[in-house]
C-alpha cells in the first residue's frame, strides 16, 4: 500500500504563513509604539494639569489668608508648627519655596508631607516642581512655576501649544534650548 497519496510533504513555511507571521509582528509593534506615545502625551498633559491645580491652591490660600504661601509672616498661617516668610509679596528662592507646599498642605489644599525644608513635589518626570520668583528672561520677573529635568520634547510641545514655542521667551520659558533627546534642568511656567 502507498502512504504517499493521502499526506502532503511539509519541508518548510509557506509564503502565506510568513506573511501573517509578519502582519502579526508588525501590528503587535505598532500597537507597542502607539501605546509608548500615549503614555508620553498623557505626561506632557500631566505636567499643564499640575501646573493648573498647584495654580488653584495657591490662589485659594491667597484669598483665603491674604498672602502667598510661604510668603506669609502671621503667626502660623495655616495654623500648625510652621515657618514664616518675608510677607513682601515675592516667594524667594530661599527657605520660602520649600515652605509653600507645607503652608498648602497645612491648609488642607494639597495632598502629601512636606517639612518645609526640602520637601517640593515631583512632576511626572520624578523630577521637582517649585513656585517662587524668578526672571527667566530679560525684565520677565514675577513667579513662575520651576519643573525640573522634563525632556526637550516635552518642553517643546508645552511652549508651542500655550506660547511662542521659543525656550528664552514668553510666559513660558526654559534653561536651555529645546534640543531633541536632552532633559531641560529647569522648565518655567508663568504663575
Amino acid at each position: 500500500m502507498d502512504t504517499r497519496c493521502g499526506q502532503k510533504n511539509r519541508a518548510g513555511f509557506t509564503l502565506v504563513e510568513i506573511a501573517i507571521v509578519l502582519v502579526i509582528i508588525g501590528l503587535l509593534i505598532g500597537g507597542v509604539l502607539k501605546g509608548q506615545a500615549m503614555v508620553e502625551n498623557a505626561k506632557v498633559k500631566r505636567v499643564v494639569k499640575q501646573a493648573d491645580e498647584l495654580r488653584a491652591a495657591v490662589m485659594t490660600f491667597y484669598d483665603k489668608y491674604g498672602y502667598y504661601p510661604g510668603d506669609e509672616n502671621n503667626d502660623p498661617i495655616p495654623p500648625g508648627v510652621d515657618w514664616e516668610g518675608d510677607g513682601d509679596g515675592q516667594v524667594e528662592n530661599n527657605q520660602e519655596r520649600f515652605e509653600v507646599f507645607r503652608d498648602l498642605q497645612l491648609s488642607g489644599l494639597i495632598g502629601g508631607n512636606y517639612n518645609g525644608t526640602s520637601d517640593l513635589p515631583r512632576n511626572p518626570y520624578n523630577g521637582t516642581v517649585g513656585l517662587y520668583w524668578l526672571d527667566p528672561g530679560p525684565g520677565n520677573a514675577k513667579h513662575y512655576f520651576s519643573f525640573a529635568n522634563l525632556p526637550a520634547e516635552a518642553c517643546q510641545e508645552i511652549d508651542t501649544k500655550y506660547d511662542d514655542g521659543v525656550f528664552n521667551t514668553g510666559s513660558i520659558a526654559a534653561s536651555a534650548d529645546y534640543t531633541v533627546g536632552t532633559t531641560i534642568a529647569n522648565f518655567y511656567m508663568l504663575f
